[in-house]
């Protein structure tokens, strides 16, 4: 069963216990958990990682199992799901495992996800998309909470706020909690205050980087290696992603280079490109060629092997390469 974000109200009316939220919008699905789940079972919640779970699959299942695991109704929460739980989830249903109401939390999924299929399909699951928040949405969002608070601010100021907050709902849910906390015995808050209590919302994502590296963007693509306090954990990480797209952007690539319609390629590939990467992934097409993706993704399995076996040098090695990887060429087209 599919419930969209504006019919969360039948969520209060609803004798489903086993939920996918699935999507890109964490703040939006931390606010419902709140608001619908948390209040409920208070001390009765365990949170878990996919891998957590997997790693320790069997004793997972034969706690569920256990009745005397259950001092009383649990909420489970399962957070940076994959295809790789499709089997857990299969088996809780199957079991009719009844004492916990369970909460999958993953990250975009397209239409062909099992997992996502699973959830929509059955009349006892729930299936909700969040996806991300337009400017509009976070600028209303912050409006409403300065009336609220009785707070004066220009629209410009929230223009500000919001921009710093690059499309994320949880980072606004955090500036706005601290700028309340700073505007105590305050009626009024300046650019100048919020520009001095505000970071940079959160760190860019690995995937901004790497779109950004292969549409051949140098001055963003340092900007954004400047701002993040990458980990050496990261490093394999971001080679992942990169290959990944890269993989994708070749076949594009090959696809544009047959029908000449870039367009039409990019809005009929499989799967599919969201409208927000619509415009970066023109861009990547337009900046590289299919022997430069060929050789990159040949120089990525290279560089793995390379940051493994020189882990304390790993982010140097890394911030090398997509810097080198972010200059234009001088003989591309389509």
């Amino acid at each position: 069963m599919i419930i969209k974000t504006f019919e969360l109200q039948k969520l209060k009316a609803t004798k489903a216990k086993k939920f996918l939220f699935y999507g890109e919008n964490e703040g939006y699905k931390d606010q419902i958990i709140n608001e619908y789940f948390l209040k409920k079972f208070k001390n009765s919640t365990n949170r878990y990682d996919e891998n957590e779970v997997l790693n320790n699959y069997d004793s997972f299942i034969s706690n569920l199992l256990n009745k005397s695991f259950f001092e009383e109704n649990k909420l489970i929460i399962i957070s940076r799901s994959s295809e790789k739980i499709i089997n857990l989830i299969e088996e809780i249903i199957t079991k009719d495992i009844q004492e916990i109401t369970l909460i999958i939390n993953s990250g975009p999924l397209d239409k062909k996800s099992k997992i996502r299929i699973l959830f929509e399909k059955n009349k006892d699951t729930v299936c909700i998309p969040f996806y991300a928040d337009d400017t509009r949405t976070l600028s209303i969002l912050a409006y409403n909470f300065f009336k609220n608070k009785k707070i004066y601010i220009s629209q410009e100021t929230i223009n500000l706020l919001v921009e710093r907050c690059r499309g994320s709902r949880k980072s606004l849910d955090t500036e706005l909690t601290k700028i309340e906390n700073f505007s105590k015995n305050k009626d009024k808050i300046t650019t100048e205050e919020i520009l001095k209590i505000s970071n940079l919302a959160e760190d860019y994502s690995v995937s901004e980087l790497v779109n950004n590296c292969l549409s051949k963007n140098l001055k963003k693509t340092i900007n954004i290696l400047n701002e993040n306090n990458y980990s050496s954990d990261d490093c394999i990480l971001i080679l992942r992603t990169m290959l990944i797209k890269a993989k994708r952007l070749l076949k594009l690539k090959k696809e544009v280079e047959k029908s000449k319609n870039i367009d039409q390629v990019i809005s009929s590939f499989s799967p599919i490109i969201f409208w927000k990467e619509k415009v970066i992934v023109k861009q990547q097409i337009l900046n590289c060629s299919s022997e430069e993706m060929e050789k990159l993704i040949y120089q990525i399995n290279e560089i793995e092997i390379l940051v493994k076996k020189n882990s304390y040098n790993s982010l140097n090695i890394i911030s090398d390469f997509i810097l080198n990887k972010s200059i234009k060429s001088n003989n591309l087209s389509l």
